[in-house]
């Protein structure tokens, strides 16, 4: 595992000279090229289709070909679902129009009222590493202290959250079937993005009574279950990838900065080619955080001509499944430690009450009331 190079606190650039140096090094490889963003479509729509067509003809033979059939499945409904994040970073298309189009009928395919997707992912990207600003698009974290304050049950439901049968197994049906559908951790305020779960909802029902009529439901969903879940499986093994390994970043929102979360607290993902292609080169997850503008077409060649992003933590697909194993961010060693290293270091320390302001992470009600403004400067990078 390879560390990026820290940077001295005390002999730190201005944030400006910080933009600047980025932005200069990484504006080439901003904007869409529509070309490519066509191309990416069709063919993945299209391998997609005749994918879905061959399960469903399969289930006349053997269910297990079905299954099968949808491990390709599975990754071209995962490169899809990039495809909708691009659009919502306004970089795969250079019409903002067509991002938003396409970004809802993909949105609507993989479970994901867009606009909804696009706002609190934009969050993400303005807060990722930020301790005072967890909640919105992240995999929850505690800190040590926030996890000694908590009650027995408290510790044991946050142990459960973050077993990997419950965060990769029952996590995507939550998150894509029924979370997404009615999405109550958004404020009312937020109309257009409520508008888009409901029109979401409406398509996502149009589209089960054509199934009724043509297949029936029971056919449909011996095929489409599979590839929602697992698909959904494996991009929530991504985001959890990209950002919770050893020597992540994590500050207080005084000392947060904005390029180092994106190139200490962002991992690179380094699969095989073909998966990279499927994942839609998203293993290059610091690149993106550096700068969202870059589609995923244009992801792999700026990391390997800009030199200055290879100083980055590497991770193989055999060190990825280590950091399952990690569940608590260290405030004193300033990495993220397993349950274990917390009993081996820790032993039975806790605090009697949940009282102590410093070791409450934050509240539903802060969150949506800090974050406010929190989504437009996430998304302009």
């Amino acid at each position: 595992m390879k560390s990026p190079t820290k940077t001295s606190e005390s002999t730190a650039p201005s944030d400006s000279e910080v933009h600047e140096y980025w932005n200069g090094l990484l504006k080439p490889y901003k904007g869409a090229i529509d070309r490519k963003a066509w191309f990416q479509l069709l063919t993945t729509a299209g391998l997609l289709a005749v994918n879905w067509f061959l399960m469903f003809k399969s289930l006349e033979v053997s269910y297990w070909l079905t299954l099968a059939l949808a491990i390709p499945a599975i990754g071209f409904q995962l490169r899809l679902f990039i495809f909708l994040h691009d659009c919502s970073h306004g970089c795969f298309f250079e019409s903002r129009r067509l991002n938003n189009i396409v970004g809802f009928l993909i949105g609507v395919v993989t479970l994901t009222p867009f606009a909804y997707w696009r706002r609190t992912h934009a969050i993400h990207h303005g807060t990722s590493g930020d301790l005072d600003r967890r909640g919105f698009g992240d995999v929850r974290t505690l800190t040590v202290a926030e996890y000694k304050a908590r009650p027995r049950k408290a510790r044991i439901g946050y142990w459960i959250y973050r077993h990997p049968l419950v965060l990769l197994g029952f996590g995507p049906f939550y998150q894509f079937v029924l979370k997404q559908r009615l999405p109550l951790d958004i404020p009312r305020s937020w109309k257009k993005e409520w508008s888009s779960v409901l029109w979401t909802n409406l398509f996502i029902a149009a589209t089960l009574l054509l199934a009724w009529q043509l297949v029936g439901l029971g056919k449909f969903a011996l095929v489409q279950l599979p590839i929602v879940l697992l698909s959904g499986s494996a991009g929530i093994w991504l985001f959890y990838i990209q950002h919770q390994f050893e020597d992540t970043y994590w500050r207080e929102h005084e000392e947060w900065d904005f390029h180092r979360a994106g190139i200490e607290g962002s991992s690179l993902y380094d699969l095989p080619s073909f998966l990279h292609w499927f994942t839609g080169n998203i293993g290059f997850h610091h690149v993106h955080h550096l700068a969202s503008m870059i589609p995923n077409y244009r992801l792999q060649n700026c990391y390997e001509q800009v030199s200055e992003l290879h100083k980055v933590t590497k991770l193989s697909i055999v060190e990825s499944l280590r950091c399952g194993r990690l569940h608590l961010w260290d405030e004193a060693e300033d990495h993220l430690i397993s349950f274990r290293r917390f009993r081996q270091q820790y032993g039975s320390q806790t605090v009697a009450t949940q009282s102590a302001p410093a070791a409450d992470e934050p509240t539903l009600a802060t969150r949506k009331r800090d974050l406010a403004g929190v989504s437009k400067s996430g998304q302009s990078r």
